[in-house]
């Protein structure tokens, strides 16, 4: 069975740039419809506002997913315009380094309301609208399928990562929750936990540092030795919303060139 989506409706969040917007041009190649949804609307004009204005198989959405609104906003105007909603790719995503010992530092409470909590309202509400959309069908086979964005950060540390590492790590046991209890309406749940990829934060901190050592670091950590592009996820996540992934649910799948696998201290543990 192939990786088709082809006539299949999909929103992907955090899609103005980076890993996001790959992934909703990776669809659109792939014949679905695709909501482009952001909080930078600028971003999303520039990148994919001429496709939109064609009344094509893409729309854009600019809006804070973080209220309630929103996100009935987003679901009504993407029902509008391809009648149902069939995928959901929770790529909204914020990166913030965090001071452990300062209490009033407050990553923590940004990034599980953007890496966390938001994607939870989201996912809620549109396997509502997918389990509506069922009503009456005599195919027993999935519904949908939510497919969330995570960061091998969940499985890891870093001094600085604190906030961070928590919501993907909370990311990961919500995929897995949310799983069990829509499997009974037929809904799959799954997750891309990735590292390696020259996603739109690690580009910027790239930039920032304006030397190679911290690419250098990266690569040298990662067994297949460079860092991917954003499209390589893309491959996973269409795998995972597409039919040929109908018994696959509550998994989290790693694209990070193995860099999970290795020590990093590179001496044996015993």
């Amino acid at each position: 069975m192939s990786f088709s989506i082809a006539g299949k409706t999909a929103i992907v969040t955090g899609a103005a740039n980076g890993v996001g917007l790959a992934i909703g041009r990776h669809f659109l190649a792939g014949g679905a419809n695709v909501m482009f949804a952001d909080m930078d609307e600028e971003t999303l004009l520039r990148e994919m506002g001429e496709e939109a204005a064609e009344e094509g198989r893409a729309r854009i959405f600019a809006g804070d997913l973080r209220k309630k609104l929103t996100i009935a906003n987003l679901l009504s105007a993407t029902v509008d315009a391809f009648d149902r909603i069939d995928i959901l790719v929770n790529a909204a995503r914020q990166v913030l380094e965090t001071d452990a010992l300062d209490p009033d530092d407050t990553s923590m409470d940004e990034l599980l309301q953007q890496n966390l909590l938001s994607a939870l309202k989201l996912s809620q509400a549109t396997a509502r609208r997918m389990i509506k959309h069922a009503e009456g069908q005599e195919n027993d086979g999935p519904i949908g399928s939510i497919v969330n964005i995570s960061s091998i950060a969940a499985r890891r540390t870093h001094p600085n990562l604190l906030a961070y590492s928590v919501s993907n790590a909370a990311l990961d046991q919500m995929t897995r929750s949310l799983a069990v209890a829509l499997a009974s309406q037929r809904i799959r749940v799954n997750a891309v936990a990735f590292g390696s990829v020259m996603s739109a934060s690690l580009k910027g901190s790239l930039r920032e540092e304006d030397d190679d050592d911290m690419r250098d670091a990266i690569v040298d950590s990662t067994p297949l030795h460079r860092i991917a592009s954003p499209s390589e996820v893309s491959d996973a996540v269409q795998y995972l919303a597409s039919d040929a992934a109908g018994f696959v649910t509550g998994q989290i799948i790693t694209v990070d060139g193995g860099r999970t696998l290795i020590d990093p201290a590179a001496v044996a543990a015993h």
